[in-house]
């Protein structure tokens, strides 16, 4: 499966510099925020495959949904076979409609625990915000969730994508890594992911 994660920043190349044909191929598109509607749209329209998103942080400005995509935020939505776990949001650094404590997000999980036991876990978690230590920088603002690796840990998923942490404001931070049985993808911007057959 050919997947293409996107997050924070519009790619020219997808968007500005767009060519017929150069989002075929694609399965699905994982976008984790911070994305405008306007943007969303186009990719799902162009790529003609399901787009699944999470809210960022910047998102409350919105004044509407992008039409023909698949929110995934607080739930677990299947879309091409995959289970995919939607937790948008970032670290809380002031009030917002996205920004959450670690204690809010724990909460949030909690509330989704019959839903996670029904699916048997999930496949795909889907997310605005890395998990601590992983990917995440000390500063409040992009602090990752401890609550995001309990989750890596006990449901061994085969994806985690998230943003929010941009490579500009640290070049070492990988796109690509992997936690135990977990390849991790920091979607800034755009990421094309093969995700092998089971």
């Amino acid at each position: 499966m050919r997947i293409l994660a996107v997050a924070d920043e519009e790619s020219k190349s997808l968007y500005d510099y767009y060519h017929p044909g150069k989002l075929d191929g694609y399965d699905m598109i994982l976008a984790c925020g911070d994305l405008s509607v306007e943007y969303l749209e186009f990719l799902v329209t162009m790529a003609d495959c399901p787009l699944v998103y999470v809210h960022g942080n910047h998102d409350e400005k919105h004044k509407r949904l992008p039409t023909g995509c698949i929110c995934a935020d607080d739930k677990i939505v299947i879309v091409n076979g995959l289970r995919i776990f939607g937790l948008g949001g970032s670290y809380k650094y002031r009030d917002g409609k996205y920004m959450f404590t670690e204690n809010q997000m724990k909460r949030r999980i909690r509330k989704r625990w019959m839903t996670l036991k029904l699916h048997g876990g999930f496949d795909i978690l889907l997310t605005h915000a890395p998990a601590r230590h992983l990917n995440d920088l000390e500063t409040i603002p992009h602090r990752g969730f401890e609550c995001f690796n309990t989750l890596l840990d006990k449901y061994q998923p085969r994806l985690f994508t998230h943003g929010h942490v941009h490579r500009s404001y640290n070049h070492r931070i990988p796109q690509k890594c992997q936690h135990g049985n977990t390849t991790v993808i920091n979607a800034y911007e755009s990421c094309v992911i093969e995700l092998e057959d089971k």
